[in-house]
């Protein structure tokens, strides 16, 4: 019994109530965990600072409870966006943010687009005010490879793509460009559906040019 007490109490310290994903202080343990996991392995990490558009608008046009209704299906709609490794959060009112360990720069902006229309596609049925339209803006910062990163930054980082986002519109993602667009052999065979010895011909053809 104590045990289920104690496993309880450590649930409501890293969930989030209202959406059942990781709250803020759970993301930043995990955060942390994958800027290790970084640095030592060589992969990309990818992550994305999710904000619900014009959210004060449906809180006072609908009220709070519908903005509730509002938040839990934006949440499963991140969730069923991603992939089943990829964590979602939410970090504050109505923002989120997902962490997509191993996503090579190469494949971001598809990442992050398919999140953006995840919510887009189609209004929000709630259950006494009908279908309202959502949208997302969404920025994207990279923990990069070998290279020891700082947490404040890197969150920091994706903040100011989101930004961008909603300066330019709303309802649109904005990435960082990377330093390195070196895009690897196994890369591109994932992108282009080459065999092996294919994709390490067209790195051949390349340096060779």
């Amino acid at each position: 019994y104590l045990q289920s007490v104690l496993d309880a109490l450590c649930d409501l310290s890293s969930t989030d109530h209202l959406t059942g994903v990781m709250n803020r202080r759970a993301l930043l343990a995990v955060l942390e965990q994958e800027l290790d996991r970084v640095t030592r392995g060589g992969e990309h990490a990818l992550l994305l600072a999710v904000d619900i558009d014009h959210f004060k608008r449906i809180n006072d046009r609908y009220g709070h409870p519908v903005g509730d209704e509002v938040l839990r299906v934006v949440t499963q709609r991140l969730r069923d966006a991603v992939r089943p490794m990829d964590d979602v959060a939410r970090i504050g009112g109505e923002e989120f943010a997902v962490l997509c360990p191993n996503c090579p720069p190469s494949f971001a902006m598809a990442v992050a687009q398919r999140a953006r229309a995840a919510i887009e596609g189609s209004p929000i049925n709630t259950t006494s005010q009908g279908s309202i339209p959502v949208t997302v803006s969404v920025g994207g910062a990279f923990a990069l490879p070998w290279v020891k990163g700082g947490l404040v930054d890197w969150m920091a980082r994706a903040d100011r793509q989101l930004y961008r986002a909603k300066q330019e519109g709303r309802n649109c993602v904005c990435l960082e460009p990377v330093l390195s667009a070196d895009v690897s052999a196994e890369e591109k065979g994932l992108l282009f559906g080459w065999s092996g010895a294919e994709g390490q011909l067209a790195d051949h053809d390349q340096s060779a040019q």
